[in-house]
């Protein structure tokens, strides 16, 4: 915490997700993971247990009903392929015109009784009729002998199919149809005859199957998808047209949940290859989920409750732990600002009350270590920074007789006295003693002077491009002498053997917290091997090469603004060195009164 031991405290930023609480907490959720999910698979299980046993016995049941309309309805067709041979049908048919009156009430009655017989043999006839073509007569078991008008024979049976015995449905009813053909091809057949289901019986037989409230059955072709019968109960009847559409295009082919008319509803499927005949069964969700409604509170239950638990453990977690740990952190935090004025009040004596008692006996210890070491290392390096400083001055004397001795030798009378002039100027600077730093103004001044210096020498074969010092970095406090060695060196090493064309550039760039002066050259004498042994010295902090002067300066700005200033080199776009010299926008000061508070 003193000076250069400030890089010590690695001070991240304080994050939530890298809390100790946060950690708890997702491992208490992981541990409460598994259980919340076992009660959700349970739940769910239960229900889609309950969901397919109610299905099994749905599809079970009119797989039942399917089977046993296909025998009656086999047994109707074995009958209604009887009369086709009938000795008394067929005699009427070919003999009628030779027959008297008596003769032919004799066959019809005879004809009648058996049609008759046929109607009471099953629950699902409701008439049995035969329509003879060549006598324009129909002779049913309800009706027994009426008048057949041939013009509109085909037009009042246009679905009919004599070729199979499918089951047809034509103007809201159920028929089987089969005739006799004329011995003529393309000619009418001779009769047809025709089994009229009854539909109400079959609404009654499905009816049985709905044993659930809101339940319906649909029996239907699969041939023309045709609703043949609808037994359904109030949710269903409400708009069947409706129902029956939806149905149509939802093309609903095996077990499963739909939804119609904006009910749920659980679905049983079944289907007649033989009759070509399907059935729907329709059991609302409801009704399955009902049984499961007692066991679906003490779900919620168990959701609330385990909320509660992870509320109650969050907030224990976070008194008890979180919050004690916060404040051990933002008095660290006090600690690394310089603030040793505070002590942490606790309580409670439990571990925490340790970690408060250690850490406030540590604040006693460093406050009284301030006085005994700090200010001991403060005055070491102030000596230091003297002593650097005291480097530079000879180095630059040398050079500015060299520089006197050449205009001598030109005789170069009229710039001795400019030159002499700056040259007082800019001693009187450099033997100042008032103080250590001085504002960036001036030592940009001071800086200007040296290049003007340097201008009079070499003013054919050098020129130096100096930018403007931005407004705002004008007081910020520096160490003296740290631009000027810079130029210096780019002077003596890089551009006094070039014969034309020598470039130096001093600019400026500013940010939020850092200032960064660039000098920089386009001289041709720097290596690959040279930078890189300039990069190494700025590194190690070796000083081997004193006519450069880097490493004075570079480890007089990190005695100044600390170790994450300095200087900074590589090479420059003009072919040269370039040399970067980095310090806190803040200034000296700024970094040595938070070196006092420490």
């Amino acid at each position: 915490m003193f000076g250069g031991s400030l890089p010590l405290f690695n001070r991240q930023p304080f994050s939530l997700r890298n809390t100790i609480f946060l950690r708890l907490l997702i491992t208490f959720l992981l541990i409460m993971l598994p259980i919340v999910s076992l009660g959700v698979y349970l739940y769910h299980w239960i229900v889609q247990t309950a969901s397919e046993d109610i299905s099994k016995t749905a599809v079970s049941q009119i797989a039942f009903y399917l089977t046993d309309l296909e025998n009656e309805l086999e047994r109707m067709r074995l009958q209604q392929f009887g009369i086709l041979e009938d000795e008394d049908l067929n005699e009427l048919t070919l003999t009628w015109n030779s027959m008297d009156a008596f003769k032919r009430t004799e066959k019809i009655n005879s004809l009648w009784k058996r049609l008759n017989a046929i109607q009471n043999s099953s629950m699902y006839i409701k008439n049995v009729s035969v329509d003879v073509f060549p006598i324009s007569k129909s002779i049913s078991s309800a009706n027994r002998t009426q008048d057949l008008d041939p013009l509109s024979y085909y037009e009042n049976h246009p679905k009919f199919d004599i070729r199979n015995n499918q089951v047809i449905e034509w103007k809201g009813s159920l028929y089987l149809s089969t005739a006799k053909q004329s011995a003529t091809k393309g000619e009418q057949p001779l009769f047809i005859i025709v089994i009229e289901l009854d539909t109400v019986k079959l609404r009654e037989a499905l009816s049985q199957l709905n044993t659930y409230a809101g339940s319906g059955t649909l029996l239907f072709s699969k041939k023309t998808g045709d609703i043949l019968v609808s037994v359904s109960e109030k949710q269903l009847n409400e708009d069947t047209n409706a129902f029956i559409s939806q149905i149509n295009q939802s093309n609903l082919t095996q077990n499963g949940t739909y939804t119609m008319l904006g009910n749920h509803y659980y679905t049983a499927f079944a289907s007649s290859d033989y009759l070509n005949m399907s059935i729907i069964r329709f059991i609302p969700e409801e009704i399955i989920k009902k049984p499961l409604d007692k066991f679906y509170t003490w779900a919620w239950l168990f959701i609330f409750a385990t909320i509660v638990i992870i509320a109650v453990y969050a907030f224990s977690t976070y008194k008890f732990i979180h919050k004690p740990l916060l404040t051990l952190v933002k008095s660290f935090r006090r600690m690394e600002s310089g603030d040793l004025q505070f002590v942490i009040a606790h309580e409670a004596k439990d571990e925490f009350g340790y970690l408060y008692g250690r850490f406030n006996q540590m604040i006693a210890n460093l406050r009284s270590l301030i006085d005994q070491v700090y200010k001991q290392k403060i005055m070491t390096q102030r000596a230091e920074l003297k002593q650097l400083q005291s480097q530079i001055n000879p180095h630059f004397l040398y050079n500015s007789f060299f520089i006197l001795n050449t205009m001598a030798k030109m005789s170069d009378v009229e710039r001795i006295e400019q030159f002499t002039t700056q040259l007082g100027e800019y001693f009187q600077f450099v033997t100042r003693n008032a103080s250590d730093e001085v504002s960036l103004k001036q030592e940009i001044h001071h800086a200007r002077m040296y290049t003007e210096i340097q201008e009079l020498r070499f003013s054919r074969r050098i020129r130096v491009q100096f930018d403007a010092l931005p407004q705002e970095a004008e007081q910020v406090s520096v160490p003296r002498l740290i631009i000027q060695p810079i130029i210096e060196n780019a002077f003596e090493h890089s551009l006094e053997q070039m014969k034309h064309s020598g470039l130096i550039v001093i600019r400026f760039e500013m940010e939020e917290r850092e200032i960064r002066i660039i000098v920089e050259d386009n001289g041709q004498s720097l290596s690959d091997n040279g930078l890189e042994q300039i990069s190494n010295s700025l590194a190690n902090g070796n000083d081997h090469t004193e006519t450069t002067g880097l490493v004075n300066i570079h480890r007089r700005v990190k005695l100044t603004f600390g170790d994450a200033y300095g200087l900074r080199v590589s090479r420059s776009e003009l072919g040269g060195l370039k040399v970067v010299i980095c310090f806190s926008s803040e200034g000296g000061d700024a970094h040595d009164s938070i070196a006092h508070r420490r």
